[in-house]
């Protein structure tokens, strides 16, 4: 039984280049080596360090400025990080101090961006701005107008809804930490909706995934970015009936 276990890893171990992922451990006895635990306990108590971690609302706010891009300060109805991850519906919706706020921008943009924590903001302190370095300038040449750029602390997914109604925009990209994994603790997710109200659900929206240094690379997620916002302007939806085909040659991607 060793020898077939010690000939299954060698044929898992070229894997091993291209994934995070644990394959090939090994054993000791009855479970894994020692050094692969101390791994295993090392990536999970990341994990929890990326989901308790704060915005960095003062850095983001500081690297915003220097990009010349108007910004609002916001806060979801979850008052505090324990109130946050147990009721996920206060995360939705933005408090009152932050929806009056609002209440002074309703100058109709075509995009707004939105920028969350969810449940890593460690995610976003690190990946958000180089994103938006690549992304403003493309969406700028095409001419769209984009609203003021909003940070929320204790923010889902759906905030954005609530945002980009208020905002009578058309379409919002909102930049959110994902759930922290035992290979990433710094994923970042964008999710793109048309028409965005309060009351949509997730088959509504676009969700580009696994945007970080070791994973899909900002320039790559832009891109991505960029042509299904256009697509959803041009098509006027967003979701399960908005697929990626960018690349398909035109018959298939007429297929979708």
């Amino acid at each position: 039984m060793d020898q077939l276990e010690k000939a299954g890893n060698d044929l898992l171990e070229p894997l091993k280049e291209f994934t995070a992922a644990r394959i090939a451990l090994g054993r000791a006895g009855s479970s894994i080596p020692v050094r692969q635990s101390l791994t295993f306990n090392l990536a999970h108590a990341h994990a929890r360090d990326a989901v308790y971690s704060e915005l960095d609302v003062q850095k983001l706010s500081g690297e915003l400025a220097e990009l010349d891009l108007p910004f609002l300060q916001l806060h979801s109805k979850a008052a505090y990080r324990e109130q946050y991850l147990q009721r996920p519906d206060l995360g939705r919706q933005l408090d009152d101090i932050s929806a009056d706020l609002l209440s002074g921008h309703h100058a109709p943009a075509d995009i707004v961006i939105v920028i969350a924590d969810g449940l890593s903001a460690t995610a976003v302190n690190n990946n958000s701005i180089n994103l938006l370095k690549v992304l403003v300038p493309r969406l700028l040449s095409a001419g769209l107008k984009i609203a003021p750029i909003c940070l929320v602390k204790q923010g889902r997914v759906a905030v954005a809804d609530d945002i980009g109604a208020q905002m009578l925009s058309g379409l919002s990209i909102i930049l959110i930490g994902e759930r922290p994994g035992l290979s990433a603790a710094d994923s970042m997710g964008a999710y793109l909706t048309f028409s965005p109200r309060p009351g949509l659900t997730d088959e509504s929206r676009n969700c580009i995934s696994n945007i970080r240094t070791h994973g899909l690379s900002v320039k790559q997620a832009s891109k991505k970015i960029f042509y299904l916002v256009q697509e959803a302007l041009r098509r006027k939806l967003s979701g399960v009936g908005l697929k990626d085909n960018e690349g398909l040659p035109g018959d298939r991607a007429a297929l979708y």
